[in-house]
């Protein structure tokens, strides 16, 4: 989704030249890298740009566009201010600079921003939804008020503004309102999982847990990878009290992130309440090991080590939350307790009547403090209120689950809103993307597969290149030290080349780079180098398939963002519902012959990859997803085959395979295709699936 705030700006400036040819070079490259997110690089390449030509305000601009998403807010506002210095009319940089301000909770700056760039386009949405939102921010929500009218007006039937909106009056306590706009927001588009839960917590807050129970189940129906949902889902059930229920919410949200905080605290209070008290232990060890600062996990812990016979570790435990709330009545109670039973009478005794004079003055009014409660384990019981924020600090209310903080929630909910990435989510349906060959990959906690081929692995067992080769369709971003180090690669096989102009290897491994820094016309120079001297080389066929693609790719973004939305449109059958997007792929709807010619080649790449290795199912799957992009869904339907037939268990080509026979009105198998996926590890299949036979 960070590539929707990139569309949003980058089509604007789209069209600058620049005289030198390496500047206007690096300067594309630079942009190329940001559009592939890999942030870091393009800021070093517009670096360059700015050190060469410093009156230049694009450089500028898309630096800051870099840094917002690398959340170095000041940075992007002090580069959006260098380039409006040097451009007024820029109008993507007052949004840009009002999205900074706006995270740095310059509410007045970031309007004064919107404001200007509406003055050049008034019916801007984007502009229109942060202003609102910055307003809400200051709490001025009859101004906010005011926008939302504006925006309406402008864009009827957005279902975000009436999202926005809604939460507006959630944060306002007018609960009425904000259900009859997330009503309208979910019968605009029922398929947006957020709505269902924003609705939810109307309804928690209202004390209807039925209705908040049925919106968190169809919120987690459309997707089933939002742990806040099932952390949620966990506390209405618990309100219910469904504590198997409420239990199993937090082992799913464990067993995807073992670090949970909130969801360990939680199972932990719910095992101690069903008397599971050594695995409770286990979730409060993780919680202090993660915060050493949670002394409510650590009083939870002591309580559980004097239930289970550890005295040892329960007086240490509670001398913890002692010395940081040394008027904590029931901590010297319960402490005492346990220094008993390991026959420290002694010290049994002081804790027992420190207790009591601490108790003694409060009861008398001679200080503040907690009030004095001797049995700890049902301390606060009596409130009618059996949850708390997570910053909330109050020891006696260590029994109480946790709940994201309202102020928390908001400032997520918000953020997401001003940087422009919540528009579209939940609601595209990406295809796998592109298998290349490279050093990195992103690290998955579902899919933990080790993508094999026999000639990648040769040719690493040979030691060819100074790194190893692998398969991968998630690319990782470079670190400052990879970038450093690929550049450095760059200079030493250019060397090497020097020494042996005709050192394949070495102009396969400067290619590999090129590629990894985003320079993809020095890549393709040297795959085609590869390929004249060894026109064998299948892997540089494959990977120059791979670069032509992204380098057309990148073109395409540069048109219109209406233009990509419509050109990169995959039509599924889902329910009413018949326009869902791909934002991988770039259409073939290509207009003019250069392009057509583009695709001819990375066509011919991926042939000759069959050709010279026709078990190698890659490059099956990418030419399956290039006849995607060309609406020859047939085509790609036998090319996805032809991968699985090879290995039945490539979980991408079943998943791809299942939306390209849904584009055709092929439910039956697409679905059947997308649960196969989903067994295979793509959890995105069975929101898909859901969505599918929602009606």
């Amino acid at each position: 989704m960070k590539k929707a705030i990139i569309f949003l700006i980058l089509y604007i400036c789209s069209s600058t030249l620049f005289a030198q040819i390496n500047t206007d070079r690096v300067l594309t490259i630079g942009r190329n890298a940001l559009y592939f997110e890999d942030y870091v690089l393009s800021i070093q390449y517009f670096n360059q740009v700015t050190r060469a030509k410093p009156w230049m305000a694009e450089p500028y601009f898309y630096r800051a566009v870099a840094k917002i998403n690398l959340d170095d807010y000041n940075g992007a506002e002090e580069d959006c201010t260098l380039c409006l210095e040097r451009n007024p009319f820029l109008v993507q940089a007052y949004f840009a600079r009002g999205i900074a301000r706006q995270s740095q909770d310059d509410y007045n700056g970031a309007i004064e921003d919107y404001n200007k760039g509406l003055e050049f386009r008034p019916e801007d949405r984007q502009m229109l939804v942060n202003k609102a939102v910055a307003y809400i921010q200051k709490k001025e929500y009859d101004s906010a008020e005011v926008v939302f009218e504006d925006l309406m007006k402008a864009h009827s039937k957005y279902a975000m503004n009436y999202l926005t909106r809604g939460a507006m009056y959630l944060e306002k306590g007018d609960t009425i309102q904000a259900l009859q706009d997330y009503n309208v927001a979910i019968d605009m588009d029922p398929y947006y999982a957020p709505a269902y839960g924003n609705r939810a917590i109307v309804h928690y807050q209202m004390h209807n847990l039925d209705n908040a129970l049925s919106d968190l189940n169809e919120a987690i129906r459309l997707n089933t990878r939002e742990s806040g949902f099932y952390i949620n889902r966990g506390l209405v059930r618990y309100q219910m009290n469904d504590l198997r229920g409420a239990m199993a919410d937090y082992d799913q949200v464990i067993g995807w992130d073992s670090r949970n905080l909130i969801a360990r605290f939680n199972r932990g209070l719910l095992r101690f309440q069903v008397g599971d008290n050594n695995r409770a232990i286990e979730d409060f060890d993780v919680v202090i090991e993660e915060e050493p600062d949670n002394y409510m996990a650590y009083y939870n812990r002591a309580l559980l080590h004097y239930e289970t016979g550890d005295y040892v570790g329960s007086v240490q435990d509670y001398s913890v939350v002692i010395e940081q709330y040394p008027n904590f009545v029931p901590g010297y109670y319960a402490r005492s307790e346990a220094k008993r039973k390991m026959r420290d009478n002694a010290g049994a005794d002081r804790d027992y009547w420190t207790a009591f004079e601490i108790e003694e003055k409060l009861n008398k009014g001679l200080q503040t403090g907690t009030s004095g409660v001797r049995n700890a384990a049902t301390a606060n019981t009596n409130s009618e209120d059996n949850t708390r924020e997570q910053s909330d600090k109050n020891i006696n209310k260590f029994n109480r689950l946790v709940v994201y903080d309202k102020d928390e929630e908001r400032k997520n909910k918000y953020q997401s809103d001003i940087r422009g990435r919540v528009q579209d989510k939940n609601v595209r349906v990406d295809l796998e993307p592109l298998f290349v060959l490279t050093y990195y990959e992103k690290a998955d906690q579902v899919k933990k597969l080790i993508y094999y081929d026999k000639m990648v692995e040769d040719f690493n067992a040979r030691m060819m290149l100074s790194r190893k080769l692998r398969l991968t369709n998630q690319e990782a971003a470079l670190t400052e030290g990879q970038i450093a180090a690929h550049f450095t690669s760059i200079n030493d096989y250019s060397s090497e080349i020097e020494k042996d102009p005709a050192n394949v290897n070495a102009y396969f491994g400067r290619a590999l780079d090129y590629m990894l820094v985003q320079d993809f016309a020095e890549a393709i120079k040297d795959y085609d180098k590869v390929l004249n001297v060894d026109p064998d080389f299948v892997m540089a066929y494959f990977n120059r398939a791979v670069v032509r693609y992204k380098q057309l790719e990148y073109t395409l973004s540069q048109s219109s963002v209406n233009e990509i939305s419509d050109l990169t449109s995959l039509n599924f059958n889902i329910g009413k519902q018949a326009t869902t997007t791909t934002n991988n792929l770039p259409s073939a709807r290509l207009k003019d012959n250069q392009r057509a010619h583009e695709h001819e080649l990375i066509v011919r790449d991926y042939d000759m990859v069959i050709k010279l290795n026709p078990g190698f199912v890659y490059a099956y799957f990418n030419r399956g997803n290039l006849r995607c992009s060309q609406r020859d869904f047939r085509a790609a339907i036998q090319d996805y085959t032809e991968a699985i037939m090879r290995d039945p268990d490539f979980a991408e080509a079943y998943f791809n395979r299942g939306l390209a026979r849904l584009s055709q009105g092929d439910t039956n198998r697409g679905i059947a295709d997308l649960s196969k996926a989903g067994e295979l590890g793509i959890i995105n299949a069975y929101s898909i699936i859901k969505r599918m036979t929602s009606n």
